[in-house]
């Protein structure tokens, strides 16, 4: 595989401009390092299943809330959504995060946990 734009670069000189195939060469030549940026550092990921797989559960729950009664209600739920899948990310239990984080709130009004914590304990 060409590390290079040239395959795509020769190309789009035999294509005319406002094309939809002179648009599409233009736009993969446009992007071609970031593109081929894996092949040169290892710790880029080749894709990105895991930020997606990551998201699946905010994206869902967003649509299921979609006929919440109350703005405040659809808040509550983003913010419940998105404590639980950094906790999930965290490598932390969202269940034992969300206990723990409610024992130190009573114990301490005003405490902030945050999945961070719990793994780092």
């Amino acid at each position: 595989m060409p590390r290079s734009a040239d395959g795509a670069s020769s190309q789009y000189g035999r294509a005319l401009p406002q094309s939809a195939l002179g648009k599409a060469l233009a736009y993969t030549t446009e992007l071609w390092p970031g593109l081929v940026a894996f092949l040169d550092h290892a710790a880029i990921p080749v894709d990105n299943n895991a930020t997606e797989r990551a998201l699946r559960g905010i994206a869902l729950g967003r649509k299921n809330h979609y006929g919440s009664r109350s703005e405040r209600g659809t808040r509550v739920a983003a913010l419940c959504y998105t404590l639980l899948e950094s906790a999930k990310l965290a490598g932390v239990e969202p269940a034992a995060y969300l206990a723990e984080a409610t024992r130190r709130a009573i114990a301490t009004p005003g405490t902030v946990t945050l999945p961070r914590d719990l793994r780092a304990a």
